[in-house]
This record gives C-alpha cells, structure tokens and sequence, in this order.
C-alpha cells in the first residue's frame, strides 16, 4: 500500500512541478502585448442578468451596473427572473420604476436554469456586445469602457475583467480573496497562449453574433455554463482574452456548507465539460490549449485527490497501525506508556519530500507575490494570519473537498443551479 502512495504522491509532485515551471517560463518571456484600438464610436451593448432567489443581493448589483461610465442610449440591461420563489421579481420591479431613464426589461419564467436564462435575453439581444453578469456582482465604472478596446479583431469573442471577492470578512472570505488574485495571474498568463478555459459569470463581455453563431449557451442544466461555453469557443478556434486593469469583484461564500456547494458544482462542472469536448485533449490541432490547458483540467482534481490521501494515510496510518498491534498485549495502555521511549536521529526525517515541499512552498510563495503585485493588491492586505492560512490549509480544505465530489461523480449525484 505504502508503495503505490509514493508512487502516486510522486508523479503528483513532478506533473504540479512540470505545469508550474510551464506557466514560470510563459511569464519570464516577453509580455505579449494585445493590439488594442481606440474605439471610433461606442457599440450598443447588452448587458443580461439571470436571478434565482436574490432579493437580498440583485438590488446593489443593479445599482453597480447603472452606475457605468457608458452613455444611457447606448446600453440595455435584460434581467432574466428564472422562477425566483422569493421576491426577486419585486425587487427587480421596484428598481426599473425608480430608474425610468434606463433601457431596463424584466423576463420572468420557469425555473429552467441558468443557461436557458441568458438565452433568453441573447434571443431579443440588440447589442453587438453580450455582457454576462451575475446577480452577486459588482462593477466598477469604468470597466466596460477599459474591455471594448481589447476586441481588435474578429477572432476575439470575449473578454474578461480582473475578477476579486468583494469586501471579505471571515477568514474563509479572505483565503478565497487570495486564491482569486493567484488565478487571475494564472489567466492572464493563459492568456498570452489563449488557453483559458472558463470565462466566469461576473462581467464576461462577447461578441453577440459569436455567441448566435456557436450555438447559445448549454441549456441541459450545464453546471458550469461559463465554463462549457469557453471551450465551445476554443473548439471553434476563437480568441478569449483575460484583463487585470477592469476591476469586477462578487462575494464570496462565508461557510464550508457554501464554498463546498458552489465548488461541488464548479469541480464537477470542469470534469464533464472536458470529457464533453475530450477531443481536444493532447490535441496539438489546438496548440497549447490541447496540449496543456486540456489535460490540466483534468489532472488537477487527481493531483488534489493523490496529495490529501497521502496527507491522510501518513498522518493517520501510524497510529491506526499502532492501534491495532496493541492488541497483541492485550491492549495493556499503561505497560505501554511505561516503557515508551523517544528515540530520534536527524536522519531519520525524508530530506526528498523536505526538499520538494521547500521547493514548492518557495514556488508558493513568489507566485503569491507576483500575482498581488499583477493585480495591484497589497499583499498584507488581508493580514498575515490570512496569508498563512492559505498557504498551509486552503488546498487542503479544497483537497477534502474534492473527495466527497469524487464520491457524488462516483455515485451520478448531480445538483441544479
């Protein structure tokens, strides 16, 4: 048994090695720098907002949105209420009255999911842009103004805002507020070799006639709409582009129970959408996107899942053995504890697995700074403590979690939105 954990917890260390190396490389390289123009005059755009049961949170989101540097008669806002049982509808109603100068309309329907509901809105579309929002979003001013210039050609079909967890409180908020900076950094050196994979809710701006042409969004109860989307644009050899300067920030969960539905949904997501489009996958027809990003996906969940069982089985194996040896005495506690020695030598400590867990922890560490310093965040902005705790027990929370998805998938459970 011991044998096949170190098998596998080693080529879980080389292939995490091999990627983080990969993405080292890509940032020490020249920045590729986007050809972007001035826009001449500025297009219409749609800005569609699908809600189920937020009543609580749609109503600041929508004031973020109207608040947008962009002139009135140039935008629309469509918000989709898909079959809301709490006062969304409401809400949502009591905002278009107080703000008659706007160009905003209220679809209601059937609970049908999130994907149905942005079709819905992209079908009466008449933007040339196609801006997704979550309802727990929020936009800066400017940030539609910083993005549009980033289409300079027709290949790009969308492009992302520099996506950060909103005013975090609990110490959960603020590891997510950290793991969000680190990918961001990851996405805009995806980016440079156009392999991102999943284009999030909050403020993803499309070229509407791409969106029609693809085919609209998944609409079978897609756990990861955005996600699926991404690589349908991949696949049909598009262009997506990942911004740090158009700030979008939405929140966090703030307990376990939360986190681990919506990584239930993201994990799961990820898994069946890259088995969806498996041909990509060691692709080289799709460049780096195939070769890296695709196999990546997949191998990330088996790497979490490799590393917390051997946490598990080195942490607890010793003492679950010692267990049940003792009954070869009879389960004699205090013979035992009389005769208990403490015998330890400097060699006896695995100076291999010190060595990788230095070198990954250094890795860590560097990449934690580049990425708040890409992203113009403090680094102590969330307090030492903060940045501690993410650095030693964030992925292994993730880990865990990982392994009650690998029992659902195992199992068919699947959730809705």
């Amino acid at each position: 048994m011991e044998t096949i954990i170190k098998i596998l917890l080693w080529f879980a260390y080389l292939i995490s090695l091999y990627f983080t190396i990969f993405w080292l490389l890509v940032l020490f390289e020249n920045k590729k720098e986007y050809k972007i123009k001035k826009l001449k005059k500025l297009p219409y755009v749609t800005i569609a907002i699908p809600a189920y049961n937020e009543e609580k949170r749609i109503k600041p989101t929508l004031k973020s949105v109207l608040k947008l540097n962009y002139p009135k008669n140039k935008i629309e806002f469509i918000i989709v209420n898909d079959g809301s049982t709490d006062k969304t509808k409401k809400v949502v109603q009591n905002i278009i009255k107080e703000n008659k100068s706007f160009k905003i309309k209220l679809i209601n329907q059937k609970n049908k999911g999130k994907g149905a509901a942005l079709n819905r809105a992209l079908k009466i579309a008449k933007g040339k842009f196609f801006v997704c929002l979550d309802a727990d979003s929020y936009v800066e001013k400017n940030a539609l103004k910083k993005i549009l210039p980033y289409f300079y050609e027709k290949k790009v079909a969308c492009v992302l805002p520099a996506l950060k967890i909103r005013k975090p409180k609990n110490l959960l908020q603020k590891l997510q507020w950290f793991e969000y900076l680190i990918n961001l950094f990851y996405k805009a050196l995806m980016s440079r070799l156009n392999c991102i994979h999943v284009a999030p809710g909050p403020f993803s701006v499309y070229r509407t006639e791409i969106l029609k042409k693809v085919g609209y969004f998944d609409e079978n109860f897609n756990l990861t709409e955005d996600l699926e989307m991404a690589l349908r644009l991949q696949n049909k050899g598009y262009k997506i582009i990942q911004l740090l300067h158009a700030n979008v920030s939405t929140i966090a969960p703030k307990s376990i129970k939360d986190l681990y539905k919506q990584r239930n949904r993201w994990y799961k997501g990820s898994i069946y959408n890259a088995l969806k489009y498996r041909k990509m996958l060691f692709n080289k027809n799709y460049g780096d996107f195939g070769l890296i990003q695709m196999p990546l996906i997949i191998l990330s969940g088996v790497i979490a899942l490799v590393l917390i069982s051997s946490i598990a089985y080195y942490s607890l194996w010793p003492y679950i053995d010692k267990l049940i040896k003792m009954k070869y005495i009879d389960f004699d506690i205090i013979t035992l504890i009389k005769n208990l020695s403490f015998n330890f030598h400097l060699l006896d400590l695995n100076f291999t697995n010190i060595l990788v867990a230095i070198i990954m922890l250094m890795i860590s560490i560097y990449t934690l700074k580049k990425a708040h310093t890409a992203t113009k965040e403090k680094i102590s902005k969330q307090g030492i403590f903060s940045l501690i705790a993410y650095i030693v027990l964030f992925y292994i929370l993730l880990g865990i979690m990982w392994i009650g998805i690998a029992i659902d998938m195992i199992r068919g459970k699947k959730q809705r939105w």
